[in-house]
């Protein structure tokens, strides 16, 4: 006959460990700890690149690539920050080196940088209530903001992608990028500016026209008013 002890211990639950112990039992050669770690962060990981590279197939080499450096550098981690940052860190190095090699730092296709933007755009069933001429306004805004985005230099670049499309919080980019709170701040606000720079013949469309606002994606607001 079981005891009210033996009760106890078998409705006890499971304790799911936390990564910094996952990451104390990868150290000692659990594989097991870095499978775990791996399934905990692949999808976020993943997510990321995405983001940054615009390509599925970069996307894929990216993470392949994180997750082979965690592998081999991970008694370089000192646990000064969480390790979701430390690996989030990887990943956005691990990116813009990819797109360092493609050399489309400078040159990415409208078409890759930004497929989460373009599906916030326009709903098909808003396309009857606005006319053509505004269509092609936010046609040809899309392409030239798209265009924007990726000449922008790295380091702001990354920034807005991250809180302004991503929609990240600020301490969340500065835990990722390793900077203040205020460096953050100024990063985005940098990166808004010079994107009205850029976009200054629209300029007055996205502070003048609420309908070109109310049809493109919502980090315009934070262009158009910096």
């Amino acid at each position: 006959m079981a005891t009210k002890t033996d009760k106890k211990k078998k409705s006890t639950p499971r304790l799911t460990p936390s990564d910094k112990e996952l990451v104390a039992q990868f150290r000692k050669g659990s594989m097991d700890a870095f499978q775990e770690l791996i399934q905990r962060y692949e999808t976020k990981a993943f997510n990321l690149a995405m983001s940054l590279t615009r390509n599925v197939e970069d996307a894929e080499e990216v993470l392949q690539d994180v997750f082979l450096t965690v592998y081999r550098k991970i008694d370089g981690f000192q646990g000064k920050s969480a390790f979701s940052s430390w690996l989030y860190r990887i990943t956005v190095n691990a990116a813009f080196m990819k797109l360092r090699k493609r050399k489309q730092n400078q040159t990415i296709a409208v078409e890759e940088i930004s497929p989460a933007l373009e599906s916030n755009w326009i709903e098909k069933s808003d396309r009857a209530h606005i006319g053509s001429d505004m269509l092609a306004i936010n046609n040809e805004l899309r392409t030239v903001l798209n265009s924007a985005i990726s000449r922008l230099p790295e380091e702001y670049r990354t920034v807005f992608m991250l809180r302004d499309v991503d929609g990240l919080s600020n301490k969340e980019v500065g835990e990722i990028l390793d900077l203040s709170i205020p460096a953050v701040k100024s990063r985005l606000h940098r990166s808004r500016l010079m994107l009205r720079k850029k976009l200054q013949r629209f300029y007055d469309d996205f502070v003048s026209s609420n309908q070109v606002l109310a049809t493109g994606p919502k980090y315009l607001h934070g262009v158009a008013n910096g």
